[in-house]
């Protein structure tokens, strides 16, 4: 099997995944009890109003037409309104998700670290007392509830010692917006614009000429033809879209992590902040997930180190961190590689108690919100979007592991 059928067999097989986790769960918030209609009215019934409301949402129809409708919409990139204040639920999964990409990233930075660092020393100091000591702290770290890891940490570092918000972002008033720069025409007009931007179609032509050279291939008419024909229409292309950006007055660049966001401003005081507020739950979650790789860690590094290659290194001479990280880790790294695309993309889609537990305003905290609320657009629209996600990190990652290791190929 070769690396492009492998990719297209992986890409197909995630369609019916998609289709059959939105069909459980249209059907599953559906038999739930409760009515979206009568929460969002909060037992102030008014059946007029009621009726109406039903209607707009298309709770009067039949079941199977709610779920084709919705089947066409999803189709069309449309996950549809919220039920309770009719605002798109595609717009407030995007606005939820940052926080959540951004804790899951330094959460996984630092389970990652600890885990692969504490499980290379316990295969070094194998059936010793460091190795029974790393070993105890994986299994304690693994089996501690996250939420009780938090609510420790936030009152010991939070409320005892008052180093470090306990719940929260960022202060209030202090949200990063990015990069600014403001937009100047030039002098001439769209006229110098238009003959600065002849620069870009220039590059165009300069970059197929090298690479016609490469490839060894003489120039013709026609191949004269399609380089003028080249310059032509990246130069015009150019010109417009970049005249189009110019009149936009303002270029704004905001990825919604506080951190980065910060640093795009230049405002090391916001960015100090936003770490700040992000050490206590992305440490919590780190340290909980951090002891499925110190025990995936060891267990490869012990079977490693006993090949003749590492035995035959180290007879050489080599420098024992040589051995241990550039000789036995390098093999021993694709199962964790592995299990660092399935950890980040489970942390992508889990941390709903370490968001409630530190009032963190992600994905988590808002699938909650929706399922009190019984809001079945946002909820399915949510597991959509996390369906999709888990899918992409899952396809990323046996993409890497067939790159670097053939034989799952085969």
């Amino acid at each position: 099997m070769t690396l492009r059928s492998y990719v297209v067999s992986r890409i197909l097989l995630t369609i019916p995944m998609i289709f059959i986790l939105l069909t459980i769960v249209f059907i599953i918030v559906r038999v739930l009890p409760g009515d979206p209609v009568l929460l969002h009215f909060e037992k102030m019934e008014n059946p007029r109003a009621m009726e109406e409301m039903r209607q707009k949402l298309g709770l009067d129809k039949p079941i199977w037409i709610q779920y084709f409708d919705y089947l066409f919409n999803l189709l069309r990139g449309d996950l549809g309104k919220s039920m309770q204040d009719y605002s798109p639920v595609a717009s407030q999964i995007l606005s939820a998700f940052p926080a959540t990409l951004e804790l899951a990233i330094f959460s996984m930075i630092i389970a990652v670290s600890i885990g692969i660092i504490l499980g290379v020393e316990s295969s070094k100091s194998y059936n010793k007392p460091k190795d029974h000591i790393v070993r105890i702290f994986g299994i304690v770290t693994y089996a501690i509830p996250v939420f009780f890891l938090g609510m420790i940490f936030q009152i010991v570092f939070g409320v005892g010692l008052r180093w470090l918000p306990v719940g929260g972002r960022i202060y209030p008033t202090m949200e990063p917006s990015g990069l600014r720069i403001p937009l100047s025409q030039p002098p001439g007009g769209f006229a110098t614009h238009l003959l600065l931007s002849c620069v870009a179609g220039l590059v165009a032509v300069m970059m197929c000429v090298v690479a016609l050279k490469i490839r060894g291939q003489k120039t013709t008419r026609k191949t004269l033809g399609l380089l003028v024909s080249l310059f032509l229409t990246v130069w015009i292309l150019w010109a417009l879209a970049g005249w189009r950006f110019i009149t936009l007055g303002e270029l704004r660049i905001s990825t919604g992590l506080y951190t980065v966001d910060s640093l795009l401003e230049g405002n090391p005081y916001k960015f100090v902040e936003a770490l700040r507020y992000l050490c206590l739950p992305s440490l919590t979650l780190g340290l909980v997930i951090s002891g499925v790789f110190i025990r995936l860690t060891r267990s490869n590094m012990l079977e490693t180190l006993r090949l003749d290659f590492v035995t035959a290194a180290k007879a050489r001479g080599l420098k024992e961190i040589t051995v241990t990280y550039g000789y036995a880790f390098r093999n021993a790294f694709l199962p964790i590689l592995t299990m660092m695309g399935l950890q980040f993309a489970t942390l992508l889609a889990g941390a709903v108690l370490t968001e409630t537990t530190f009032s963190w305003p992600g994905l988590g905290r808002y699938i909650v919100d929706r399922i009190n609320f019984r809001d079945y657009t946002a909820i399915q629209g949510a597991v959509v979007f996390y369906g999709i996600l888990v899918s992409l990190v899952s396809l990323v990652v046996d993409l890497l592991y067939a790159y670097f290791d053939p034989r799952i190929r085969l």
